[in-house]
């Protein structure tokens, strides 16, 4: 006589049910990772991309304080009040200067502005230039990026 043995094929069924249950866990694990994976891709593209266009503003405000110079260096004693442009229809570019004299009368003939007087010839002489450069295209950014920088320059 043969003995049967029941016990490995009711083992089995039980182990199809964990199989299931063990593969759909892992089912929820892996796609909780893929989700948190592509979360923080598009979050660092957003930062490479915000950081890219903070020094492309930053460099620009070093050339902008160089073109202001430049300007104020062309032009008659304080006649140069800044300008505004825009630069690859992305960077707003803005310049204001404001002049330091030990007299109101250069820059009344001039018609710049003048920021202060001070007492002494030593003193006379200085530019205080404003740049402001901002990225306010919301297709390329979703928020906007603005950099200031005051520079004192002596003339």
């Amino acid at each position: 006589m043969q003995r049967k043995n029941n016990i490995l094929r009711s083992s089995s069924s039980s182990r199809s049910g964990m199989a299931l249950v063990m593969a759909l866990g892992i089912i929820v694990i892996v796609s909780t990772i893929m989700a948190l994976s592509l979360s923080l891709t598009v979050t660092t593209t957003k930062r490479t991309t915000d950081l890219y266009l903070y020094e492309q503003s930053v460099l620009l405000s070093k050339s902008a304080t160089e073109y202001a110079l430049l300007q104020i260096a062309q032009s008659a004693p304080c006649s140069y009040n800044g300008s505004h442009f825009k630069y690859n229809n992305t960077y707003d570019i803005n310049i204001e200067v404001a002049y330091v004299y030990d007299s109101a009368a250069i820059c009344t003939a001039g018609g710049g502005t003048l920021y202060t007087l001070v007492t002494t010839p030593e003193q006379s002489g200085s530019a205080l230039i404003d740049v402001a450069v901002g990225v306010n295209d919301t297709t390329i950014t979703s928020e906007p990026i603005r950099y200031f920088r005051r520079t004192i320059q002596k003339l």
